[in-house]
């Protein structure tokens, strides 16, 4: 995979992160909210771990 299509995917990606920030201020979540701090905590790994491995790839996040 090229740089290009892996920021394009990533960028992607992102934009679900946004998704899941909007989704822990709708209120009455409940337990539902954990899941969601929990996968947001997976994707800033994720994205982190990205920016270690391919540290010429423009992101921004």
């Amino acid at each position: 995979m090229d740089l290009p299509t892996l920021r394009d995917r990533l960028q992607i990606i992102l934009s679900k992160r946004e998704s899941l920030k909007m989704l822990m201020e709708l209120p009455g979540t409940g337990t539902i909210s954990i899941d969601i701090q929990s996968a947001l905590a997976e994707l800033d790994e994720l994205v982190n771990d990205i920016k270690r491995t391919f540290p010429d790839l423009d992101i921004s996040a």
